[in-house]
């Protein structure tokens, strides 16, 4: 059985994201590797083209640099010790940003979270977990949140 080192996990401080670093970490843990979190800042401004003032990017900020001590503090419970990194404006959409992100930090595995939305939930908002899976340059597990989460 592969042993994977280096994961990276997108959190958006969803229940779905979080059982996604759960699982993460317990890999980390059995395998000695090491954890990146990452989180993007909102994939609608990609798809509506909403330009975002000051302000509201302050907040952005603020609320990304929360979510990922809160992930972070989860890991470090847990025995792992991870990186973080906030992407503000990622240039393309979620799937491609994560793939970049995988190459340029050299992960061998990225654990992401899905909501399993069907149907017009899933046109309208669509699937990030797709998303990475389709742009992916390594292997994806993907968790799945079920009724609770």
């Amino acid at each position: 059985m592969r042993t994977y080192r280096r994961l990276l996990v997108p959190v958006d401080g969803s229940a779905t994201s979080r059982k996604a670093l759960v699982h993460a970490l317990q890999i980390a843990r059995d395998g000695n590797g090491s954890l990146l979190l990452v989180h993007c800042a909102d994939e609608l401004a990609y798809v509506t083209g909403f330009e975002y003032t000051s302000d509201m990017i302050a907040v952005a900020k603020q609320a990304a640099a929360r979510l990922l001590a809160e992930a972070a503090d989860i890991a470090k419970s847990a025995g792992v010790d991870p990186e973080t990194k906030f992407i503000e404006f990622p240039r393309h959409r979620l799937g491609e940003t994560i793939a970049e992100e995988a190459k340029a930090w050299n992960a061998d595995l990225i654990v992401v979270g899905t909501h399993g939305r069907r149907g017009l939930d899933r046109v309208l908002l669509g699937s990030g977990a797709e998303q990475v899976i389709r742009h992916a340059p390594v292997p994806v597990l993907v968790i799945r949140g079920g009724e609770d989460g």
